[in-house]
């Protein structure tokens, strides 16, 4: 959508099939798992897997100079059999499908990524887009083009086995993927990607944890296959994002980490799950005590989703918005200051058993505005909301609201596959003591510098 989201809250918009046989027909197979396929659970790999999230931060430029930054959290995926290759990965429940860049893919930014290399892996099946086995090596493949908010690609389709290396108590760590879950499933092997936004990112493809329905087929869908396969693993999924870089964010598949919630988690069943979205229905939505008409109605919808940095709002509601978070800050106004730490009014979005509530420290752009009256010399400061105006898309209509970072990093949220429904409870920040351990097993890219950032100044 906008240059603040990691990939945009509406991942997939359009989705296109190049057949090199002429066929149009849909995908309509599903091959099953053998107990011989790598992919088979074992009792020692079905509990719950929690995988630690890198970080990076990419600057928003204007004017030469920073006045935000992008965010983006992915996590490691080993992909292949006997030697599995390693790619970095967003979790994103906005999307429905698994792609990494193949080695195929030679120009632009897929130079800079880590690429899959097909002559390494004897697990992998070449298909067509019909699901149904190609010769190996043929050059003329079936080609499949998948356009997102911001950006595309364009691939060719495996079945091929993905794992995580675990430890016996389910934490991330190095050793052999056999130890780890694996799970057989289609992935889309990236011929091409566009520059906006892969260019600017370290991560080398999206893993997608929408509903079943947003896969290309359900055979694409990673957490579908992920539960069909090892049957004594939950069909849940919680994500934990940490408030400071010194602990690293965290997504545990195949069960909630208790770990982190701070209380009992309230539910939001999903509306309308056909559309494939972790989607919601609002029943009113109130900013400093004032209620939006817009959603008064209660036809307002939210999708909670890890693929967003700020928190989205319907654009005909977003310049109201802004004005009602906008604060007057007082002393010094030629003192730097940081916005998070100023008061303002709260936002709550009201789920029916389920009331999100975030503040200030959540919502606000770090960097203060610096208003100068050039008749008077007078100087105001003012704080500002950072916020995502979301263009009406056919599937969600004109009034969504996007769960994103703001939202995720405090409340951990939990994601019921089966029951169709969101969970949300107070995050619980491990403490920042002893954490040694903890930062060996994620990095932080690009890290803003420390201190209140430089105000924007404008003249009137």
């Amino acid at each position: 959508m906008t240059y603040v989201n990691c990939l945009a809250a509406l991942l997939i918009l359009a989705v296109s099939i190049v057949p090199t046989n002429g066929l149009t027909h849909p995908i309509s197979d599903v091959k099953p798992t053998t107990s011989s396929e790598p992919a088979a659970a074992t009792a020692a790999a079905a509990a719950a897997i929690t995988i630690p999230l890198h970080k990076q931060y990419v600057p928003v430029i204007r004017n030469n100079r920073t006045v935000m930054y992008k965010t983006a959290y992915y996590g490691d995926v080993f992909v292949g059999q006997p030697e599995p290759q390693n790619f970095t990965v967003v979790f994103d429940t906005g999307s429905g499908n698994l792609f990494i860049p193949s080695s195929k893919c030679t120009d632009g930014p897929c130079s800079t990524h880590s690429r899959y290399e097909r002559s390494l892996s004897q697990s992998a099946v070449d298909v067509d887009h019909d699901g149904v086995e190609t010769p190996r090596n043929v050059e003329d493949r079936d080609q499949v083009s998948v356009s997102y908010g911001t950006g595309s690609i364009v691939g060719e389709i495996a079945r091929e086995v993905v794992c995580f290396r675990t430890d016996a108590a389910g934490a991330a760590v190095d050793g052999s993927p056999l130890q780890g879950v694996c799970t057989r499933l289609r992935v889309l092997l990236a011929t091409e990607l566009t520059q906006e936004p892969f260019r600017a990112f370290e991560f080398d493809g999206v893993l997608g944890l929408g509903l079943e329905s947003l896969a290309l087929h359900p055979e694409f869908s990673f957490l579908g296959q992920m539960v069909r396969q090892n049957q004594l693993m939950q069909a849940a999924f919680g994500v934990f994002i940490s408030d400071t870089d010194a602990v690293p964010s965290e997504i545990t598949l195949g069960g909630i980490d208790s770990r982190r919630v701070a209380g009992e988690l309230q539910w939001a069943d999903v509306a309308n799950p056909e559309l494939g979205y972790w989607q919601m229905r609002v029943r009113g939505v109130f900013v400093g005590g004032e209620a939006l008409e817009l959603c008064q109605a209660g036809d307002c919808v939210a999708v909670a989703d890890t693929g967003t940095s700020l928190l989205g709002v319907p654009r005909q509601a977003a310049q109201r918005v802004h004005w009602l978070l906008a604060r007057s800050v007082s002393g010094d106004p030629q003192e730097a200051i940081d916005c998070r730490g100023q008061p303002g009014p709260d936002i709550i979005i009201d789920l029916g058993d389920v009331k999100v509530t975030i503040g200030a420290a959540d919502y606000s752009r770090p960097a203060a505005l610096r208003v100068v009256n050039n008749k008077t010399q007078e100087t105001e400061v003012i704080c500002r909301a950072a916020l995502l105006p979301v263009n009406e898309e056919p599937a969600l209509g004109p009034k969504t609201w996007i769960l994103g970072e703001p939202v995720l990093r405090k409340y951990y949220t939990a994601y019921d596959w089966h029951q169709k429904r969101v969970g949300f409870a107070p995050a619980l920040q491990p403490a920042t003591t002893g954490l040694e351990e903890a930062s060996a097993r994620h990095r932080v890219v690009g890290a803003p510098p420390v201190g209140a950032p430089t105000p924007t100044v404008v003249h009137i």
